[in-house]
């Protein structure tokens, strides 16, 4: 707000003109619209020979001109000359400033611009909302006969009190309006992001599968993928982007139809991730990469699965109460050309189970700031292992959960577990 003594010192007519300046510059939230409505007002008021309306954007001791006036109202090039040194002064000291004789003011340094612009008079009022300096107003003029008064600085500094605030309500706003548009976007690619993910859990004659995806922001870089392969094979997918967020889910979606569509081509489990590794070494320069596991199912139990640098699934087999984290082995892809890739040959028995997981799960923190780790899911593992891949699912969910004990997720966490029931 405008302090009271400078207001009792702005005479009955400039009262006026403030009360219909405020006015009009409240009247919109259009940030450009109310820059231009603000530098109108002001050449109206002081009747100066150019005007700028300068914004601190980034740095508050650094003015970038936003709209320039001249005379008769039209628009002059923003990089015209003016003083900044008077500038620079008002900047520094949050002060508003006047001089009728700029050519001789022994108040500041005598710059070029006002020499060659032959200036004369020039008030120059700092744009504050609270303490914070948002912008300046500039107006001057090199004709001898029009001079600035005390009551112009007055009311140009009123304005300018009230300008600040009118345009940092507008650029509140349309931070706001930004805000809420990317908001919707991100929605959107949330939407198309699980999308990607399974629908419905495959019905398979001889496995039960459940699947769990969690993301800690609104884009997660995990994915899991479960396709047929032919009337009784199929496909599990679990990987892992090395990022987060939204450039993490681009380079999951790329990664995804790259191991679908090598799938479904026919090639063999090290062969599609071999084919998908060197295309994302070819055309990714963002320096991600992902770690996946790719394991083929058949009906007879047999499991041919690839590891590039993932979390090893844990294999239980309840009949014999054993259970053990299978093989690590591979480099993540796109990481490096000609990727140490090898097959990882497994025959389930009738009840068996192979737990596949990102490392949102053995990496859950607790408060105590413990991990919950591969031990604590061998433990729930070996007790639940008797159940249907949903309780399994189920149980080990809970289990995490309780131990992190409300914590928010730091990392995607998924899962997924395939149970072997025979034909």
């Amino acid at each position: 707000m405008i302090e009271q003594p400078h207001l009792d010192k702005i005479g009955q007519e400039h009262l006026l003109t403030l009360y219909t300046i405020t006015r009009t510059i409240n009247s919109s939230l259009d940030f450009d619209e109310v820059l231009n409505t603000v530098m109108d007002s002001v050449m109206q008021v002081t009747r100066a020979q150019r005007g700028f309306l300068m914004v601190a954007e980034d740095d508050p001791n650094h003015m970038d001109v936003r709209v320039a006036r001249g005379l008769t109202g039209e628009t002059i090039q923003s990089e015209a000359r003016y003083s900044t040194s008077v500038v620079n002064e008002v900047v520094a000291t949050r002060q508003p400033l006047l001089t009728n004789n700029a050519q001789y003011d022994g108040r500041y340094k005598v710059g070029q611009s006002i020499i060659m612009q032959g200036l004369r008079a020039i008030l120059c009022a700092p744009m504050m909302v609270r303490d914070r300096l948002i912008g300046v107003v500039y107006v001057d003029s090199s004709i001898r006969n029009n001079n600035f008064k005390e009551e112009d600085l007055l009311l140009l500094n009123a304005v300018a009190g009230q300008a600040a605030v009118a345009i940092e309500n507008a650029r509140l706003y349309r931070l706001a309006v930004e805000r809420g548009r990317i908001d919707r976007e991100i929605q959107m690619a949330r939407e198309i992001q699980e999308s990607l993910l399974p629908r419905k859990t495959l019905n398979i004659p001889g496995y039960q599968i459940a699947a769990q995806w969690r993301s800690a922001r609104e884009m997660a870089g995990d994915f899991y993928d479960l396709f047929p392969l032919s009337d009784d094979t199929f496909g599990v997918v679990i990987a892992d982007v090395s990022d987060k967020g939204i450039p993490a889910a681009l380079f999951m979606a790329s990664a995804r139809s790259m191991v679908r569509t090598h799938a479904f081509a026919g090639l063999s489990a090290v062969e599609t991730l071999a084919r998908t590794n060197d295309l994302l070494v070819e055309d990714t320069e963002s320096g991600m990469f992902v770690t996946v596991y790719y394991s083929t199912f058949h009906p007879d139990g047999q499991v041919r699965g690839v590891n590039a640098g993932h979390n090893p699934p844990l294999f239980c087999r309840p009949a014999s109460d054993s259970a053990q984290y299978l093989p690590r082995g591979g480099r993540a892809l796109g990481w490096f050309p000609n990727n140490p890739l090898h097959t990882i040959d497994l025959q389930m028995q009738l009840g068996d189970v192979i737990v596949y997981y990102t490392d949102g799960l053995t990496d859950a923190e607790n408060p105590r700031g413990d991990f919950f780790g591969e031990a604590r899911l061998l433990q729930v593992v070996r007790k639940y292992a008797d159940g249907t891949a949903d309780e399994l699912l189920a149980a080990i969910e809970k289990a995490v959960d309780d131990f992190c004990c409300g914590l928010p997720a730091f990392d995607d966490l998924t899962l997924c577990v395939v149970r072997y029931i025979g034909a």
